[in-house]
This record gives structure tokens, C-alpha cells and sequence, in this order.
């Protein structure tokens, strides 16, 4: 056990632990099961995310891999914790049968979030060290971002988590530097076209373009594909009349409609709005532009839905990242980017393999934030984690945000991608989340929680399940049976569990159920994953929200309707005139992805519980034709967080004798 682990090492190891955590150790070592019991309470409650995470030590990745029938040629070892798993996993497993697909969602959460990540791995830990059957966690990888913001990691906590903690929050493997990276480059290949265009000649232009190497003048192989969506059919240089020569050289972007922004990975308020193009070397070229959040990048929508590495180099190229002044798209594949972009995505792609702490698998992998993207973890993820299970076993996901925003977009967005069917969703709900939607005071990161939150108040509870409720019919709309987690904290009453198990039941909850994964490990999940068992195995009558062939506007207006319980939705000029140019633009057929706020299920944060009446606006709608999605702003959303007075570094920290991480969370 990890407490034990505190234990090893005698006396003068000892002296360097919290007293506590003795205390309770040598309980938990040397006494009657009573004092044991007590004392492994205290010994969770008094013990950080971390603490508890560095007291297990994870087994060696190359042994987890060999358990779940990895073979050696199928890993790429990252240190003695993480791996990366390739795809040629998929053609060798192409017959095998897949498991059963879970996802987790939940209600409308607090600004502190309700215990998605927690849920989703304290039932692994009970179907697979529990109850003996085969299970996968699929998450998604932390922005870092949140991490040092206000939210922290997304690594689970207590004894439902992914260890080493610090490793999965912290670069784990690099992905987000690879999509970082990516796009800024093409960021940067954008304006540098522009700016050569500008102030060169055709003939300038072309001869740069394609230049004499060693006595030979020959196009490179993107360039040639470019011709030939030119018409031109020419593969001698010099055999292009001017004409052509003035159609390939020119891609004539107009700046003013350039989508793709720069993009980094921190909470960076002041950099939603900036000027590029200032020095004198620019010769005056200066335009307005704004960076986004690594994870709102389209690269990683690309990276979460991709089913292949061919699958991916072709979306990169599909990339809009503006019109020319004609109209016309301009893609990263016009810019000749897309083989360089496929190159430092070449592993990213591969998904990492990590384990939680009682040695279940875990897939890590991609990581959009589900009010500004699509919020799930890869498709390729839970497709070699479906064949590793095998046709008895279990992987479960997680949507991010309430079930209105991730797990819509899981439904009508990655299972068309990914052309998987769920089996059942698990709805996370906590007494007080459901307290603030009926009525309780404000919930702020940061500070401490009012008396509602910590004393009984049935009253308050049994109000805020409008919103359960309203969840459960979300879910219901998709046809996929629903089981409903009370994530329990230590100031919830039996009575208030008592009373949302009951009304969830009441609402049409396949089953209800309180968990404790959290202080207990997979040991508090078991009645959860007996339920999502028999669950799985119900009638499933899955179906989309909407057929792609209705207008852009049309189905923005079902999912605003149907999801969000608004009168009708409301399209800013702006925002009407990009519908009316996707549409011509042969975009019209793509599934939506709303960014919008997930504190709320109308687009004001501060309306809680089920609002109605509303006219949801669209300030503007915006296209990622690459990752196969329409994505409309509602009201005023931002795709770049800001830090808040005290953000979660003032207590991280680092230990330059031991180098352990400290403060994270």
C-alpha cells in the first residue's frame, strides 16, 4: 500500500517526512483494523495530490506494456514511466474484437471542477484491480495553462490519479511543444509569403520559388501538387508561360482575413491582442493578429481526431488559414507547409502510455479544451486501447466540461470520426455543484466555500438537479444509457447523496451510484463499475444530434435548442457573413464545435441551474477544415485565459537537493 511505502527506510527516513504521515503509518503498520481504518482516513485527507502520488512507485513502463500485450518493437521508451505506442499496433490487432466504450461527462461545474478525471480513473482501478477485468483510462494531456493558472493539473488526485503525477502534467512527452511548434510555423510561413510577395516581381518571386540547385531547376513535390490543382500540368520549370508563372507564384492572401493566429501554451491575457509586423525590416507590413492557446491550436483538434499518419498529413494540408482576394481558400498545403508539418507531428501522433496508481493503463494523449474546441482525447487512443482490452473489457474516456459542451461534441464530432459506437455514459455530478445551481452563493477558485457548501441543506440540493436532469436528457438525446457518479466529498450528508441518487433514478438514470475513489482508490469505484457493467450490456439505440447535409445555421440552431434549452440563436452580421462564405466555399456538410462559456448552459457564466428564454448570440463562426469542423463563438469567448491575482505558481516549487516537484496539484 502507499502508506506503507512512507514506512520503509527506518528511523532517520522518517525524520525527513511530515510527523503526520508517521503517525499514521505506523497505525496503518501496527495496529487493530479499527486504528487502521481511522488512521488511513486521516492519512488521505492530510496528504497532497502529489505526496500521495510519489509515494507509489509506478512499475516500469516496459513491464506494464509486456501485461497488456505490447510487443517490443510496438514501444518507444521515454524514461522508465511513459512510453510511446505506435500505430502498427492497429494492423496486428485489425481482427481482434474491441471492448466496450465508455465515456465520462458531467453536470455544469464550478469554477473548482467536479472530478471527471478522478471518476474516469478510479473505474478503471475498480473494474481492473477489483473486479479482474480488463480496462483502459484514455485522458487527455494538460495544458499547461491551467496547470500554473488557477485550475491545476487534470492527473486525477487522492488515490484515483496517473503517477508520476509531475511527469503527466508537466511536458510529459512534448506533444504540445510538437503542436506549438507546427503552428507556428505556419503562422510564420503565412506572413513571410505575404511580405515576399509584396515586394518582389513575378519573375523574383518564381525564381526564389523554384531556384537552380547544382546546375538543375526542378519542383519540389508539394509545389508540383499545387500545379496540378492549378490545372497546370507542366512539370518543367521553365516551360511555364507568364500566366501560369503569375497563378503559381501568387497566392494574393488578403491579410484582413487571415484565421490562423500564433498560439503558446501559458494563460497570457495580454497577448489576445497584438501588432506584428513593426520593424523596419518589414517594410511596413503591420497588421493586427492575437495568439491562441496551444491546445485551441487546429493542429490539436488534428492530433485528437486523426485515424493514421496519412489521415493526418492530409488534414494539415486542408488547413484554412485565409481567403485570397477573390474569395478563395488559402490552405497550408497552398503554402507548401504541410510535409514539414507532418514531420514534427510524426510523433506526436503516437499515443503515451502511463499507468494510474494501483497499475492500471492509461492512454495520455491530445488535449483540446472542450469550451474552444472538441475537449476529448484521441481517436487513436481508444482505438488501440478497444483492441488491447479485448471484447470483455472496458476503456473509458472523458468529455470535458459539462455534458452539454464535451460530451455533445464526443457524439456528433469524434464518434463520426472515429466511426465508434459508446456503450454507455457515465454523468459526474457532486451535491456541491448541484448546490450552486440551486441557489447557493458564488463558488470562486481560491476561496474558501461558503457554510452552504460544508453544512447540510436538502433543500438547496434537491433544486440544483434541474441540472442533472437536464444533463441526463442531453444524454438521452443520443440514445446511449446513462449512469449517474456522485463524486463524494467529506462534508456531503447521507442524506444529500441519498436524495440526488434517488432524483437521478427518478430522471431516467440507468443507476446512481456514490464514490468514494478518491479516499479509497479503485476500492470506492467498485458499485460504480458494477454498474457501468450492466449498463453497458442494456439496448443501445445510439444516434447523431443532426444530419450534416442541414445548413451551418440550421444546426447550430438544434444544438442551441435541443442541448442549451435556448428560444432561438441570434447571428451577428459578422458571423452570418462567414456562414454565407464556408457555405460557397463547399464547407457547408461539417459538423459544428461551439465555443462557448461551460460555466453556464446559456452563454452567461452567472446563469445557472437550466436557464430558458434565451437567444444564444453568435458574434462569429469560423471554420477548421482540416480537423473537419464548424466552430461558432458565442458571445464574447476567448480563445486565449488570462491569470488571476494568484495563480497556482506561488506554491510550486522545486527541491534543488532531491529535484522533487513540489506544490502541484
Amino acid at each position: 500500500v502507499c502508506a506503507e511505502l512512507y514506512w520503509e527506510g527506518g528511523e532517520e527516513k522518517q525524520k525527513q517526512k511530515h510527523p503526520f504521515h508517521i503517525c499514521c503509518c505506523f497505525a496503518l503498520c501496527h495496529r487493530p483494523p479499527k486504528l487502521r481504518e481511522i488512521s488511513w482516513l486521516l492519512f488521505v485527507f492530510f496528504s497532497s495530490d502529489i505526496e500521495i502520488s510519489r509515494a507509489q512507485s509506478p512499475k516500469a513502463v516496459d513491464v506494464l506494456a509486456k501485461e497488456i500485450g505490447l510487443l517490443t518493437d510496438e514501444v518507444e521508451i521515454y524514461g522508465q514511466t511513459k512510453a510511446k505506442v505506435r500505430l502498427s499496433l492497429l494492423e496486428r490487432l485489425k481482427d481482434q474484437p474491441d471492448g466496450k466504450y465508455v465515456l465520462v461527462a458531467g453536470i455544469t461545474p464550478t469554477p473548482l471542477g467536479e472530478g471527471k478525471s478522478t471518476v474516469t480513473i478510479g473505474l478503471v482501478q475498480a473494474l481492473t484491480a477489483h473486479l479482474n477485468i480488463n480496462s483502459f483510462a484514455c485522458l487527455r494531456q494538460p495544458s499547461q495553462g491551467p496547470t500554473f493558472g488557477v485550475k491545476g493539473g487534470a492527473a486525477g488526485g487522492g488515490y484515483a490519479q496517473v503517477i508520476p503525477m509531475e511527469e503527466f502534467n508537466l511536458h510529459l512527452t512534448g506533444d504540445i511543444h510538437a503542436i506549438t511548434a507546427a503552428n507556428n510555423l505556419l503562422a510564420a510561413a503565412i506572413d513571410a509569403r505575404i511580405l515576399h510577395e509584396n515586394t518582389q516581381s513575378d519573375k523574383a518571386l518564381y525564381n526564389r520559388l523554384v531556384p537552380v540547385v547544382n546546375g538543375v531547376r526542378g519542383f519540389s513535390a508539394i509545389q508540383l501538387a499545387r500545379l496540378r490543382r492549378l490545372g497546370i500540368s507542366k512539370t518543367d520549370p521553365g516551360s511555364l508561360t507568364e500566366e501560369e508563372i503569375h497563378k503559381f507564384a501568387r497566392l494574393d492572401i488578403d491579410p484582413s482575413t487571415i484565421t490562423w493566429q500564433r498560439v503558446v501554451d501559458t494563460n497570457d491575457r495580454f497577448l489576445r491582442k497584438i501588432t506584428v509586423g513593426q520593424a523596419n525590416t518589414e517594410k511596413g507590413f503591420v497588421r493586427q493578429a492575437q495568439f491562441d492557446i496551444a491546445v485551441a491550436s487546429e493542429i490539436m483538434a488534428i492530433l485528437a481526431l486523426t485515424t493514421s499518419l496519412q489521415d493526418m498529413k492530409e488534414r494539415l494540408g486542408k488547413m484554412v488559414v485565409a481567403n485570397d482576394k477573390k474569395g478563395e481558400p488559402v490552405t497550408a498545403e497552398d503554402l507548401g507547409v504541410t510535409g514539414a508539418l507532418a514531420v514534427l507531428m510524426k510523433d506526436a501522433i503516437k499515443p503515451t502510455l502511463m499507468q494510474t496508481l494501483e497499475g492500471t493503463p492509461v492512454f495520455v494523449h491530445a488535449g483540446p479544451f472542450a469550451n474552444i474546441a472538441h475537449g476529448n482525447s484521441s481517436v487513436l487512443a481508444d482505438k488501440i486501447a478497444l483492441k488491447l482490452v479485448g471484447e470483455k473489457g472496458f476503456v473509458v474516456t472523458e468529455a470535458g466540461f459539462g455534458a452539454d459542451i464535451g460530451m455533445e461534441k464526443f457524439f456528433n464530432i469524434k464518434c463520426r470520426a472515429s466511426g465508434l459506437i459508446p456503450s454507455v455514459v457515465v454523468l459526474v455530478a457532486t451535491v456541491r455543484a448541484l448546490k450552486m445551481h440551486g441557489g447557493g452563493p458564488n463558488v470562486t477558485a481560491g476561496a474558501p466555500l461558503k457554510k452552504e457548501y460544508t453544512e447540510e441543506n436538502l433543500q438547496l440540493v434537491a433544486d440544483g438537479c434541474c441540472n442533472l436532469q437536464k444533463q441526463i436528457q442531453i444524454t438521452q438525446l443520443f440514445g446511449v444509457p446513462v449512469v449517474v457518479a456522485l463524486n463524494v466529498f467529506k462534508t456531503d450528508s447521507p442524506a444529500e447523496i441519498d436524495l440526488v441518487c434517488k432524483i437521478a433514478k427518478q430522471s431516467g438514470a440507468f443507476d446512481a451510484v456514490p464514490c468514494d475513489h478518491w479516499s479509497a482508490g479503485g476500492r470506492g469505484a467498485v458499485k460504480l463499475a458494477q454498474a457501468v457493467e450492466k449498463a453497458a450490456n442494456q439496448k443501445n439505440s445510439f444516434k447523431y444530434l443532426y444530419s450534416l447535409e442541414l445548413p451551418i445555421v440550421e444546426k447550430i440552431r438544434i444544438i442551441a435548442q435541443k442541448v442549451y434549452g435556448a428560444q432561438d440563436i441570434e447571428l451577428s452580421p459578422a458571423a452570418q457573413s462567414q456562414v454565407d462564405r464556408y457555405t460557397r466555399q463547399g464547407f457547408g456538410n461539417l459538423p459544428i464545435c461551439m465555443a462557448k462559456t461551460h460555466l453556464s448552459l446559456s452563454h452567461q457564466p452567472e446563469r445557472k441551474g437550466v436557464p430558458t428564454g434565451f437567444i444564444l448570440p453568435i458574434s462569429d463562426v469560423r471554420a477548421s477544415i482540416g480537423a473537419g469542423f464548424i466552430y461558432p463563438l458565442v458571445g464574447t469567448m476567448s480563445t486565449m485565459p488570462g491569470l488571476p491575482t494568484r495563480p497556482c505558481f506561488y506554491d510550486i516549487d522545486l527541491d534543488p537537493i532531491t529535484e522533487q516537484v513540489k506544490g502541484l496539484f
